[in-house]
């Protein structure tokens, strides 16, 4: 047993969990990083969904600080390019996510975290969570190692809520949550020179044969030549995809590769793509739904869609409503010139102490979830919670307890963008 004592852990280095490390440790105190994993990112390098988005809303930069810091260093030296963000694309909001080299990104996560003093400790989960005076107590399992780590502060970034349910507060969670994907993308034949009609036709026969099956495609009743248009690249949906337990996310991982299978050997009987073949495949099917926390306050899809300025708002969010279903997803894109916000409190589990999260867990209704789990507002929220959890420990207070001023002025000396207080 090996002890360990910091000032702020994070549970979780994903989306959200690296960002709120990396800013915890900026501000000066003790920061580790527990990550069932091998690196850093979580769904945008494991689970492969490496497009992060959206900074920027109605023509300006809604979105910045740490989590921008990496993405443009990752496009930098990857020698990619950035959108066009002078183009206020509105409804065409997939213009505005950032194609990344995921590799790229997951290694200049874990550069920034060294830099800043971040232990990081992969392929490591907690088995207790303990509440003390003053902060936590976690036992902790690896491959052949066993560690307590005891910390001033926690932020939980697991994505399913997994230390705020082990220490007992409340979690909500829909009896069917949305479908997974698994990001694969195909190659190997022309579109100009196949037959549309023809393939369409097939793709039924495919269906209703049990050649296919049900989310093999996410749009079962749209054109299969628009999934061969993309490749494949995330047009798939892995039904009962949920990471909340070993197995569960076992099982999501196993029928997002067969689901990868049927359809690349239905692609390859098609006339034309006899040679088509898997270019890429993520590790991970990566999950949208599991739980969201019961917070100090929730925040609802009306809320949302009217761009609400919560008191306490920490950063901004600006993405369609994007809840996915076994028959397929139909975004609902914000009015002009609308942009969300994201209160402290909803980062704050009720009647907790010592405890954030950061990412899709936040406090939520589930329509509203359906668009604040994207990257962007996921990395501003994982800045805020470590900035408060920093501030909270120095102080030996509470998070919810730190006077907004000085949290809204330790976000903006790491270059976030804080909203205005109403």
């Amino acid at each position: 047993m090996i002890n360990i004592d910091v000032d702020v852990l994070v549970v979780g280095g994903g989306t959200a969990g690296s960002i709120a490390a990396i800013q915890a440790a900026r501000a000066g105190v003790r920061t580790a990083v527990l990550e069932r994993g091998p690196q850093l990112g979580g769904t945008m390098t494991t689970g492969g969904v490496a497009f992060p988005g959206l900074f920027h809303a109605w023509g300006r930069q809604i979105i910045a600080g740490i989590g921008w810091e990496l993405v443009s260093k990752t496009v930098a030296l990857g020698g990619g390019e950035m959108p066009d963000f002078t183009q206020p694309y509105g409804h065409a909001h997939w213009r505005h996510q950032i194609p990344l080299n995921a590799g790229l990104y997951a290694a200049l996560l874990e550069e920034a975290c060294l830099d800043a003093g971040v232990v990081l400790f992969y392929y490591e989960l907690p088995t207790q969570v303990l509440e003390e005076e003053g902060g936590w107590r976690l036992e902790v399992v690896g491959k052949g190692v066993r560690h307590q780590i005891t910390a001033r502060q926690i932020v939980d970034c697991t994505g399913d809520a997994d230390v705020v349910r082990m220490a007992g507060y409340t979690c909500l969670r829909e009896e069917e949550t949305q479908p997974g994907t698994l990001r694969f993308r195909f190659g190997g034949y022309d579109l100009d020179h196949l037959d549309g009609p023809a393939i369409e036709a097939r793709y039924h026969q495919a269906l209703a044969a049990g050649e296919l099956r049900p989310g093999d495609v996410s749009h079962a009743d749209g054109p299969f030549m628009a999934f061969l248009r993309s490749g494949g690249e995330n047009a798939q949906h892995v039904l009962r995809a949920d990471s909340t337990t070993s197995s569960s996310q076992t099982y999501a991982n196993i029928a997002g590769r067969q689901s990868m299978l049927r359809l690349l050997r239905f692609v390859r009987s098609l006339p034309g793509c006899e040679r088509a073949h898997l270019l890429t495949m993520a590790p991970e099917t990566a999950v949208r739904e599991t739980f969201r926390i019961a917070g100090e306050a929730t925040v609802t899809v009306a809320d949302y869609v009217e761009g609400r300025h919560f008191p306490d708002a920490v950063c901004y969010a600006f993405y369609p409503v994007d809840l996915h279903t076994p028959e397929g997803v139909m975004p609902e894109q914000l009015a002009e010139g609308t942009v969300a916000t994201i209160p402290l409190r909803a980062l704050i589990p009720v009647a907790s102490r010592n405890l954030l999260v950061a990412g899709r867990t936040v406090s939520s209704d589930r329509l509203a979830n359906s668009a604040l789990r994207v990257q962007a507002p996921c990395m501003a929220m994982g800045q805020a919670a470590g900035a408060a959890a920093a501030l909270a420990a120095l102080q030996t207070i509470t998070p919810g307890r730190v006077p907004f001023a000085q949290l809204a002025g330790l976000l903006g000396a790491h270059g976030a963008l804080v909203p205005e207080r109403p």
